[in-house]
């Protein structure tokens, strides 16, 4: 099935909290336990919450949030920008992908489309994934991703997240 990569709109935010409700829960509850993917989930992915950066990134040349959408809507997003810390780095904060579509590409697509865009203004990408995250950790070593650090992750007491970082 052919999915189209195209800038998110405010509108999306609805559809960008299903996948993330989706995919957090499979990538994520065996690491960090299902009432607290629950609550991040919450936290973070409330439809009102997601329509600011959505827009931000619209009007910005330095961020961009995308959504891979196919003919049942959106399976998938990302989101980048600037690297609190590094101005010539920027930071991957999100990409999800329905586990439903899991190994069909879209990741991929969804990485490369946002690798071209942030290549005009940074040199590097720098994540951080959850140690326990397979799913997510054998996605970023295949795509070219290097592990570059270790670090304990906000999300719970005693879980790593693992740094990767990659040139653009």
């Amino acid at each position: 099935m052919t999915v189209t990569v195209r800038e998110a709109t405010p509108d999306d935010a609805p559809a960008v909290r299903d996948v993330a409700r989706e995919s957090w829960h499979a990538a994520h509850d065996h690491v960090l336990g299902r009432d607290r993917v629950t609550e991040t989930i919450e936290e973070w992915y409330e439809p009102g919450d997601l329509e600011e950066p959505i827009a931000e990134s619209r009007e910005r040349s330095d961020a961009v949030f995308l959504v891979a959408e196919g003919t049942g809507g959106i399976v998938g997003f990302a989101q980048a920008g600037p690297h609190a810390e590094e101005p010539s780095v920027a930071s991957l904060y999100r990409i999800y992908v329905h586990p439903d579509r899991w190994g069909e590409g879209i990741g991929t697509d969804l990485l490369e489309a946002l690798e071209e865009v942030l290549a005009v203004a940074f040199d590097r990408l720098w994540l951080a994934v959850l140690a326990g995250n397979d799913v997510g950790v054998s996605f970023y070593e295949s795509r070219g991703f290097e592990r570059v650090g270790v670090q304990e992750s906000d999300l719970k007491a005693g879980v790593e997240e693992y740094v990767y970082e990659k040139s653009l």
